[in-house]
């Protein structure tokens, strides 16, 4: 059963399409996603959303201006403008009507050495703009088996949260927790697993602004599934998903946010 706050929050169901896509595909892709909206029209469903690799969002725009796919992009620089060659600004997301961007996702972390403190930068100067920071956090199996996986990710949400709660645009974030050993591994999180931690971050917000805390939704990324998105929905702090591979495939990302519309 759903706890009153959670009753106030929409289910929200992005679609990261990391490194795949081309021109057609994506067109097929999107095509019978909203396809298969349409024929469901009436029924219950979450939000839907896609981030797409930055070359495809005129292609989104286009795409899904009028319908109710929104699109956004998988990561954008804290910098305005100036010498920062193969970056993009949040002026440049703009351009494209796009609604939201990625911060932090592990991929990202790892592979280019992002910090908390540039995480939190790039969050502060979308949620400055008026787009969403789809904020991620998570991790390895190495912090898990150790038993420091709340500490270590909770900390990852207060070094984001207090930059944005500082100008007064905590609001404006969703969070994605992705525990690092599932992503891309078929491995999931059991949903009383996922539900611990997602608590866990909505007390670390609520420490800094508990108003601001009970309305943020906490997104659960992880290999998730048609399969397993009504288990994980049915927690009362997870607020929809963050999906990778499943993405890619029209009918299972559908799938996905029926399950996740919580009913």
């Amino acid at each position: 059963m759903l706890n009153s706050a959670a009753l106030q929050r929409s289910s929200w169901v992005v679609g990261n399409w990391k490194m795949n896509g081309g021109l057609s595909d994506n067109e097929a892709l999107l095509s019978g996603l909203l396809g298969l909206l349409e024929d469901h029209a009436g029924g219950s469903v979450a939000q839907c959303a896609v981030a797409v690799p930055a070359p495809y969002l005129f292609q989104s725009m286009v795409r899904l201006s009028g319908h109710s796919v929104g699109w956004g992009s998988q990561d954008v620089s804290a910098e305005t403008s100036g010498a920062f060659t193969g970056e993009f600004s949040v002026a440049m997301l703009q351009d494209f009507e796009a609604q939201f961007s990625i911060v932090g996702h592990s991929e990202r972390r790892a592979r280019h050495a992002e910090t908390d403190a540039v995480v939190a930068a790039k969050a502060v100067a979308l949620a400055d703009a008026g787009l969403v920071p789809l904020i991620c956090v998570g991790e390895s199996i190495q912090v898990r088996d150790s038993g420091q996986a709340v500490e270590s990710v909770c900390l990852q949400v207060r070094h984001v949260a207090q930059a944005l709660h500082a100008k007064a645009l905590l609001s404006h974030a969703v969070f994605a927790y992705e525990p690092i050993w599932a992503i891309g591994t078929g491995r999931s999180a059991a949903p009383e697993q996922a539900q611990e931690m997602h608590a866990a971050i909505r007390r670390t917000l609520s420490e800094i602004n508990a108003q601001a805390a009970a309305q943020i939704r906490l997104l659960y990324g992880g290999s998730v599934k048609a399969a397993t998105a009504a288990a994980l929905a049915a927690q009362p702090d997870i607020d929809g998903a963050l999906v990778g591979g499943a993405s890619l495939e029209a009918k299972e990302f559908f799938e996905i946010a029926c399950a996740m519309s919580g009913e």
